[in-house]
């Protein structure tokens, strides 16, 4: 009967005296964790906010996601950016999120039950970020400012929040059992006011007191964060004067690029000849698309030459500027795979700039920057060579430049990888040697030059698409950027191979089209395909990944057709 009895008892000793379910420790845990999400976001959305008035760059998720980004192995980018594609900074930026929320709810629990634990790991949070920002090429003496007032912010939240807690969990344990508490509950409902009344010293009084403080601070404070946060990003982040410069922009060029009859097959799901704007491929470190006021931009180019020079965006268009029809390609573009497009571009030679400048004996290398702080070193003979047009360019297609692709001013260097040559929102060109100076990737294991090298791929029939039986057209692109394409040979699953028709190039620096015909019969089948260059070389047989120079093999692509 003993028995009974106690365990009748623990049933009710989560119960206080007025019937309310007592705040256990286990139960005020989920609570506290709650309090470390709001008490980070807090100390966010402060840090947005002050960043929005005294040092735009200084953004603690985009400086710590950065800060991911150039620890990140080489391996482990080509992997991220094989599996997700353009959509590698929105997976980077969830898990960022994801581990912030991890470790902004463990900032609560350590608070509540070892303070002041949650203090300490909210401020090593707000250091590491603060040492993400200030390190970034360009950081200003204010880039520490926001991280340090948003945490004081978070901190005071997480103080402040855990406390009522805390107080709210001690009052509630401290409270009489329902089973020992009737009588005294019937006695106290006739002055139960006076008994919720924040005055009275009763244990009631006091939990409820904390709790109303507890969901007060912590609700209002989440609250608040979420209209500050995403207000600030959305300022700090808006491109409503920079689309309208765009669109008041009217782009003259001295002269445009003949496209020669038969250039375009238009043969269904054939990649077009030139990739439209929204679906040429982007890949580069920023988390954010930079967005860059055109009337107050600068490039300097410095380092070994004779004479300095900064150049604004109306300097550029004056220097008449002229159109240029060139294949871009990624370094991390696995065989087959789609980081390569083709577009029209209006910029400038790169060759002209340097001539004003005059560079000096000993220099191989130009080191580009962009705006925020990426780096490429290109070689100075590509960019010197009056037969490779590197250029400067300020439109695509047609347009100004994209705000993702460059806006206002970026590079482009024909026959190599975009990680040595191609940089986005340029704000600096420094004429040195490969000697004294390195870019971004090189020291990631990426080879210093990033020659594109020759490929094909076929576009159409497509593996994850069933075709009918019967005639039908194989087809796809083929480059060797600075060289060009002699010509294209097809394989079936094991047959002979079959030298494909060739759209008319418009230069070496662009990828030509190619199909060939084919009767298709039921079953699984394999199609290969190889290039060669107008020097008579062979595109590489043997498959290998991008590290540390682009990839090579040949692609067998698997084709269904329906019985």
């Amino acid at each position: 009967m003993q028995q009974h009895t106690t365990r009748a008892e623990a049933k009710t000793a989560t119960r206080t005296s007025t019937g309310e379910r007592r705040l256990t420790k286990r139960r005020a845990w989920p609570l506290a964790a709650f309090a470390g999400v709001v008490s980070a976001a807090v100390m966010l959305a402060v840090a947005e906010l002050v960043a929005l008035l005294v040092a735009k760059e200084s953004s603690m998720v985009l400086a710590l996601g950065s800060f991911v980004i150039d620890i990140i192995p080489p391996w482990a980018k080509t992997l991220v950016i094989e599996l997700f594609g353009s959509q590698d900074k929105l997976v980077l930026l969830l898990s960022l999120g994801l581990a912030v929320l991890i470790a902004a709810a463990l900032a609560g629990v350590l608070q509540l039950i070892r303070p002041p634990l949650g203090l300490i790991l909210l401020g090593i949070a707000a250091v590491l970020s603060g040492l993400a920002i200030v390190t970034r090429t360009g950081a200003t003496s204010l880039a520490s400012v926001p991280t340090i007032i948003g945490a004081i912010a978070g901190a005071a939240v997480l103080a402040f929040s855990v406390s009522a807690l805390r107080r709210w969990r001690d009052a509630s344990l401290a409270s009489p059992t329902a089973a020992d508490s009737r009588a005294a509950d019937s006695n106290a409902a006739d002055s139960e006011s006076d008994t919720d009344s924040p005055n009275s010293d009763s244990p009631a009084a006091r939990r409820n007191v904390d709790r109303r403080s507890f969901f007060r601070l912590t609700l209002i404070s989440a609250a608040a964060a979420a209209v500050v946060g995403s207000g600030a990003r959305l300022l700090n982040s808006t491109t409503g004067a920079v689309d309208a410069f765009r669109s008041s922009l009217r782009l003259t060029t001295r002269s445009t690029v003949p496209i020669p009859a038969g250039a375009e097959l238009n043969i269904p799901g054939l990649s077009p000849l030139f990739t439209p704007n929204a679906d040429f491929y982007r890949v580069d470190t920023a988390l954010t698309v930079p967005v860059i006021d055109a009337t107050t931009w600068r490039l300097k180019i410095g380092g070994m030459v004779d004479t300095e020079l900064e150049l604004s965006f109306q300097d550029i268009q004056d220097m008449q500027t002229d159109e240029f029809v060139t294949t871009m390609t990624c370094v991390s573009n696995e065989v087959g795979a789609d980081l390569v497009g083709s577009a029209r571009w209006i910029g400038v030679p790169i060759r002209d700039i340097l001539a004003r400048v005059g560079v000096q004996s000993g220099a191989d290398m130009v080191l580009s920057t962009s705006v925020d702080g990426w780096t490429a070193g290109t070689p100075l003979e590509a960019l010197n060579d009056p037969g490779r047009n590197a250029i400067l360019a300020i439109g695509m297609n047609g347009e100004p430049l994209p705000l993702e692709h460059g806006f206002p001013v970026r590079m482009i260097v024909p026959g190599l990888y975009g990680y040595v040559s191609a940089t986005k929102w340029l704000t600096e060109l420094k004429v040195t040697t490969f000697a004294a100076d390195e870019g971004y990737w090189t020291p990631r294991s990426w080879s210093p030059l990033g020659p594109i090298k020759m490929s094909s791929r076929v576009d159409t029939p497509r593996a994850d698409r069933q075709i009918a039986p019967g005639p039908t057209k194989v087809a796809g692109v083929a480059w060797a950027q600075h060289t060009g394409i002699e010509a294209v040979e097809v394989q079936i699953d094991s047959g002979q191979w079959q030298r494909a028709t060739l759209s008319t190039a418009v230069n070496v620096d662009t990828w030509v089209q190619w199909f060939i015909d084919w009767e298709a019969t039921s079953g699984v089948h394999f199609i290969s395909v190889r290039a060669i260059d107008k020097n008579g070389k062979l595109q590489i047989e043997e498959r290998v990944a991008p590290i540390p120079n682009g990839s090579s093999g040949w692609q067998r692509a698997l084709v269904s057709v329906t019985s």
